[in-house]
């Protein structure tokens, strides 16, 4: 029987990554009442992007959006391990909310499918504590040339 978050990420087979070293000036999280916000997080695997460019269906040289999907669960699990490094997993009550920016090509109009890689992989994990509020953006250019950037926002113990 699952009794913490961490026996679910066990029962999962989800490993959390190491905490992102930040790129600019700002911390990975923080902490105010019973609230952590974290900072935007990239699809940075193993200290590199897993995915960089623009997403679009189809076209050459672009960043498909499955591959993007993936990606965006990538960055909510570097949030998490954001989150876990400043109060710990095991603390967090509800995910509140969900910011999900996504580089896009012209015409592409898939913003909210890409992001579902974060907020499924929070359902997956949090169960109708992931249920979440969100919003999936569409922008020009992202740090690094990311293609993908999630921020959230937790209640926690």
């Amino acid at each position: 029987m699952v009794t913490t978050w961490t026996d679910r990420l066990v029962e999962l087979g989800i490993e959390l990554p190491s905490v992102v070293p930040p790129v600019a000036s700002y911390t990975p999280a923080v902490r105010t009442g019973n609230l952590v916000y974290t900072s935007g997080q990239l699809p940075v695997v193993d200290g590199e992007l897993s995915a960089r460019g623009k997403v679009h269906e189809g076209a050459e040289g672009i960043v498909q959006p499955e591959d993007a999907t993936a990606a965006a669960r990538v960055c909510a699990l570097n949030a998490l391990a954001a989150i876990d490094a400043l109060v710990g997993i095991d603390s967090i009550v509800r995910v509140i909310k969900v910011v999900g920016f996504v580089a896009s090509a012209p015409g592409f109009t898939g913003q909210p499918g890409v992001i579902n890689g974060a907020s499924d992989v929070l359902g997956e994990i949090f169960g109708d504590a992931g249920v979440h509020a969100r919003s999936a953006v569409g922008v020009a250019e992202l740090p690094l040339g990311a293609c993908v950037e999630v921020e959230l926002i937790v209640e926690v113990a």
